[in-house]
């Protein structure tokens, strides 16, 4: 004590308390080896030797490493620069680096173009939606360049001499940057320019010219009014010709070396979808090349938007798996009122029902590629399954994901709403899925459409479905609804339409192929929940959480 009447005081603790209760980092993962769903998958295709061909890429796609690159590709969006600094004009985007690298492993990958090569194995197609779900977990904004590069091939077929010319270059596994000749680069990339403001999805409407000149090439000239990754090579383009609404191949450079005349007016400010540069662009009397007849524009391009329709499946199923491997591995290492979350009942509900709707959607993206394997193989039962199930697995799974990742951003409370969790850039991604390539009611309404014209397609779809026949009586119920359904198919009713076969050929697959403890809570929670918001229905199974928590669960 003090004699001079001073009090004495203690030392002053200027910390406040030591960090606990938060998960580690989810780096370093291996989000094959908490998806058994994919594993399964594959093995139901025939597919099971490429199970381990598909590590390496997968323990890339959740490394430290991309992972950063995936946020730094987003924190630094691209910029347009429409002339340099004397004033020519140069009409070009700058990147941020992290965004090249991304482009260069998935283009390493052969995820842009692999079952396209002469030399592709069989089952080519499944494999590489295997690997395009996997690598589009660490970022999916760069697999929109790799998409429409995939998707162009088959529509650039319908030219023997283009694609002789340039398909080479498409299926490089080179990326290379930049403009110029396509016969001086490594490897060629290629975009869809078709939407137009007037337009939309009605793409008949578009008033985008094309005169033919004397040398067999047109002279293009029109406003798009969406053209993603404008910084590709070339471009398959909707126009109207004296024969009507056709497709055309429109460079960047010409084969004299000279920049085309096309204009890049603005880029497009996106909810999501950051990383990626869409652009509005003006053709000033640039030069192209017929693809397939005059008048047969949309016959041409159809193909292309069949593939970017399957990547719009793939790629939604990917951004709900790594929305539940956050979740999932939060609620695994994180405490509340004396119980680890995910051995809570409710959070146990919502967990699980997260879980299985990315097992559904996984096992239908898995379908649908392996359908496209068969097609390509000159088989028409595949081929018609695809018409059908396709445009409605487009519906179903893009429309979900939106309310899947909410719920998985919920599951870490504030945490989740963060950016630094990530899961705020994913939300914003997803509803860009359901969106493009026709939104909601447009892919709805070509599964009708898909009906009137391909009656067959009704047939070969029943036959999928009663593969699962007897197993299940809420199964049978529901198939029973859909007969129904298809025996008087109505505009109005598109959406329910969509859903249900969605939903039933989800849940066929999962009774075939599946745990039995799987398929039982998809059809307890999704054909017969109390409500649609997961959680609703009440059940938890441990099993399901074990199978999809990245490292597993203590």
């Amino acid at each position: 004590m003090r004699l001079d009447g001073e009090r004495e005081h203690a030392p002053v603790q200027t910390g406040t308390h030591e960090v606990r209760n938060q998960p580690p980092p989810l780096d370093d993962f291996d989000p094959l080896a908490c998806d058994p769903a994919l594993r399964e998958a594959l093995t139901a295709r025939g597919a099971a030797d490429r199970v381990e061909s598909l590590r390496p890429l997968a323990r890339r796609a959740g490394s430290a490493e991309v992972r950063e690159h995936g946020r730094l590709a987003n924190a630094h969006p691209p910029v347009l620069h429409s002339h340099d600094r004397y004033g020519h004009r140069v009409d070009e985007v700058e990147f941020h680096p992290s965004w090249h690298w991304l482009m260069g492993e998935a283009v390493s990958s052969g995820l842009h173009a692999s079952p396209w090569s002469p030399e592709a194995p069989s089952g080519e197609h499944l494999a590489r939606a295997a690997g395009f779900y996997l690598w589009s977990q660490a970022e999916a904004g760069h697999g929109c360049p790799v998409s429409m590069t995939f998707a162009a091939v088959p529509a650039l077929r319908h030219s023997s001499e283009l694609a002789e010319h340039y398909e080479p270059g498409l299926r490089s596994t080179h990326y290379d940057f930049g403009v110029r000749h396509p016969e001086k680069k490594a490897g060629l990339l290629a975009g869809m320019s078709m939407t137009e403001k007037q337009g939309g999805s009605d793409v008949r409407a578009n008033s985008t010219t094309a005169e033919p000149l004397s040398d067999g090439s047109y002279r293009v000239v029109g406003h798009k009014w969406f053209t993603s990754a404008p910084m590709n090579d070339l471009f398959l383009a909707l126009a109207q010709t004296p024969g009507g609404l056709s497709c055309l191949l429109i460079p960047r450079v010409l084969p004299d070396g000279t920049r085309n005349a096309i204009r890049l007016q603005r880029l497009k400010d996106k909810l999501g979808n950051k990383s990626n540069a869409s652009a509005e662009i003006e053709y000033t009397g640039a030069i192209g090349w017929l693809v397939g007849e005059e008048g047969r524009g949309v016959r041409s391009i159809i193909d292309m938007v069949s593939m970017t329709r399957m990547d719009c499946v793939l790629g939604s199923a990917a951004n709900m798996r790594i929305a539940l491997s956050e979740a999932s591995h939060h609620a695994a290492h994180r405490s509340a009122f004396g119980e680890r979350l995910d051995r809570t009942p409710l959070m146990g509900a919502v967990l699980t029902e997260l879980a299985v709707e990315s097992e559904a959607a996984v096992a239908l993206g898995m379908r649908l590629a392996a359908a496209t394997d068969g097609g390509h193989r000159g088989q028409r039962a595949e081929l018609d399954l695809l018409r059908i199930v396709l445009p409605a697995a487009k519906y179903y799974v893009c429309k979900r994901a939106p309310s899947v990742i909410a719920e998985a951003l919920e599951c870490l409370g504030g945490n989740g709403y963060v950016e630094e969790s990530g899961l705020p850039r994913l939300y914003r991604e997803a509803p860009l899925m359901s969106v493009w390539e026709g939104a909601g009611n447009v892919t709805a309404l070509d599964t009708l459409r898909a009906l009137h014209k391909q009656p067959e397609a009704a047939e070969r779809l029943l036959e999928e479905l009663d593969l699962a026949s007897g197993r299940d009586e809420r199964y049978d119920r529901a198939v029973r609804s859909l007969r129904a359904e298809l025996a008087d198919p109505q505009p109005a009713r598109a959406r329910r339409l969509a859903e249900l076969l969605t939903l039933t050929v989800q849940a066929g697959l999962l009774l075939r192929d599946s745990p039995e403890e799987v398929s039982d809570t998809f059809l307890a929670t999704r054909l017969e929940a109390l409500g649609s918001t997961p959680g609703t229905s009440g059940v938890a199974s441990r099993q399901l959480l074990d199978r999809v928590t990245p490292g597993g669960r203590d």
